[in-house]
C-alpha cells in the first residue's frame, strides 16, 4: 500500500488501512477496496502514469452526474493525490448486490432522469477522457456537427496518426460523415447530460438495489449514444429499453441508428487495443455506406 495513501487515510478518518483487496474492472487503473481499522471501507483507484488531469476530470464528471435529480447513484469523490498529475483517487465504497428483475426498470428510469438534465450546447466546458483516450468536448450548437467533429472525426484522426486506419475505410468514413443527417434523427432533441461510457462494467445495483453508475466520460450529447453503448458488449434485458422508451420516448428509428453511435467507441477501442477492432469498425462503416 502506498505510504501517501496511508497518511491521507489517517488524516481523513483517524484510522489506518487494515486490509485491502484488488477488484476487477477496467484495464486502465488498478482498483482496491481498503478496509479501515474503524470499520469503514474506501474504494481506491491507482494509475502510476496517468495523463495530466485524468483523475481530476473523473472527479468533475462524478460531481456533475450527482447533480441530476432522481438520477443513478454516483460514488462520492473523497480525496485525490495533490499535484497536476495525481496517481490515485479515493472514492466512496458502494456495496453491490445481485441484479434482480426490478434493476433494468430502475436503471432505465434513473438514466432517463439523468438525460433530462440539459444545457444549451452539446459538449462540455472542459475536455476529459473516454477510457485513457482524450475526449474532446468543444461546445457546439448542432448535435450532428458535434457528433461528426468531436466524436467520429477526432477518433479517426487518432487512428490515422497511429497507422491503424486503412485508406479505403478512411474514405468511406468521409462519405459517412458527409451524410450523417440522413441517418441521425435528432428532431426535438436537446443536449442531454450523459454518462458517456455506459457499458455493462460501469453500472451495478447497490445493496438496496438502486442503480449506481461510475467511471464516466461525461458530456452533454445525443442521449441515444448512452443507450447504444449498453448494447455494444452485451445488452440489458429488453425491459430496460421498453421502460426507457415509455419514460422518455426516442424518435423512431433508434434500432437503425445505434450502430452509428457505437462507431465512436469502436474507433476508440481500435486506438487503445489495436487492429483486432478494425473488422468491427469496417462492418459498421460498410453498413451505412454500402
Amino acid at each position: 500500500m502506498n505510504d501517501e495513501i496511508n497518511r491521507l487515510i489517517e488524516s481523513l478518518y483517524g484510522a489506518k488501512v487494515e486490509t485491502s483487496f484488488a477488484t476487477s474492472g477496467g484495464s486502465i487503473n488498478q482498483t482496491q477496496v481498503l478496509s479501515l481499522t474503524n470499520g469503514q471501507r474506501v474504494f481506491c483507484k491507482q494509475n502510476p502514469s496517468p495523463p495530466a488531469d485524468f483523475f481530476l476530470a473523473e472527479i468533475r464528471g462524478l460531481k456533475l452526474l450527482a447533480k441530476a435529480k432522481s438520477g443513478p447513484r454516483i460514488p462520492k469523490p473523497i480525496a485525490v493525490q495533490s499535484g497536476s498529475r495525481p496517481t490515485f483517487l479515493l472514492l466512496e465504497y458502494i456495496e453491490s448486490s445481485a441484479q434482480d428483475e426490478k434493476f433494468a426498470e430502475q436503471l432505465a428510469i434513473s438514466l432517463a432522469q439523468l438525460h433530462r438534465t440539459s444545457q444549451e450546447y452539446y459538449g462540455l466546458d472542459h475536455d476529459n477522457f473516454i477510457g485513457s483516450t482524450p475526449q474532446k468536448n468543444t461546445l457546439e450548437k448542432d448535435g450532428i456537427v458535434f457528433f461528426r467533429d468531436q466524436r467520429i472525426n477526432f477518433m479517426r484522426q487518432l487512428a490515422r496518426q497511429s497507422g491503424l486506419l486503412p485508406l479505403a475505410i478512411d474514405k468511406k468514413l468521409d462519405s459517412l460523415c458527409d451524410k450523417l443527417e440522413k441517418f441521425l434523427n435528432i428532431s426535438g432533441e436537446k443536449p442531454a447530460l450523459m454518462h458517456g461510457d455506459l457499458w455493462s462494467g460501469n453500472y451495478f445495483p447497490d445493496s438496496d438495489g438502486k442503480p449506481c453508475v461510475f467511471d464516466p466520460a461525461v458530456y452533454y450529447g445525443l442521449r441515444e449514444a448512452d443507450l447504444a453503448m449498453t448494447e455494444l458488449f452485451g445488452r440489458l434485458p429488453q425491459k430496460f429499453y421498453d421502460v426507457y422508451q415509455e419514460v422518455f420516448p426516442m424518435n423512431p428509428g433508434y434500432e437503425e441508428r445505434k450502430d452509428l453511435f457505437n462507431l465512436y467507441h469502436l474507433l476508440n477501442h481500435l486506438n487503445i487495443f489495436g487492429s483486432s477492432y478494425l473488422s468491427s469498425v469496417e462492418r459498421v462503416v460498410k453498413r451505412y455506406t454500402h
